[in-house]
């Protein structure tokens, strides 16, 4: 049985979408971030990523992870390629050469984006307002540009990044780009293939129940 561990508040949401999307069934144990809670330490405090039960699962102390009889497995675009991989399917790679091309968007999204996303989103929304810094998250939303218009030239090419189907590529580089539009949705207005794009990914229904969900958390 694969469990995944982290809210759905966190990255473990793109690691559900996809279980769901492969019809894989999974246990869920919603570990969620320490720096959440007010009081981690109290005797009522739920499962956190510093709890001693759960760092005994990841000793890095972050969601999401996985264990899937037996093997343990963090960072969330990795687990979703080896899912992929392991279950198969239109979202899978049908070829070593589309295995490359998924792996590749997903390190893109990761190298090229997330730190840029991650510094907006901190400046803008996450951080107290006496702590953002303002300037930091206009320039890294400049900075965005220069990938947002790699993926739009792409996309605009093909619906899709790998193989002219919704893959496990697009899944991954749409939660980069979904966490982007909480602090910086107007930086779609200049590349619309990415718009219609990010928009033709969420329609999926696994998609929008994943949403749901994270959204009552």
């Amino acid at each position: 049985m694969l469990t995944i561990y982290g809210v759905y508040r966190s990255r473990a949401a793109r690691n559900i979408w996809l279980a769901n999307e492969l019809g894989v069934p999974f246990k869920h144990v919603p570990v969620i971030q320490v720096n959440r809670l007010p009081n981690p330490n109290a005797a009522d405090a739920p499962l956190h990523t510093k709890s001693p039960a759960f760092l005994k699962v990841n000793p890095n102390g972050h969601v999401p992870c996985i264990d899937d009889n037996g093997l343990v497995l963090c960072e969330s675009m990795a687990i979703n390629l080896y899912l992929a991989r392991k279950h198969g399917g239109p979202l899978a790679p049908a070829n070593i050469a589309e295995e490359g091309l998924m792996t590749q968007w997903s390190f893109w999204a990761a190298c090229e984006m997330d730190p840029l996303v991650i510094q907006s989103l901190y400046n803008r929304v996450m951080k107290p307002e006496a702590e953002r810094d303002l300037k930091a998250a206009e320039m890294a939303e400049a900075a965005l540009k220069v990938p947002l218009k790699v993926l739009n030239r792409y996309v605009g090419a093909s619906d899709y990044l790998v193989g002219g189907r919704f893959t496990v590529a697009d899944l991954n580089v749409s939660e980069v780009v979904r966490t982007m539009t909480v602090s910086a949705p107007q930086l779609l207005d200049d590349v619309p293939n990415v718009k219609a794009w990010l928009a033709t990914c969420h329609a999926r229904p696994h998609f929008k129940a994943m949403m749901e969900i994270r959204n009552a958390e």
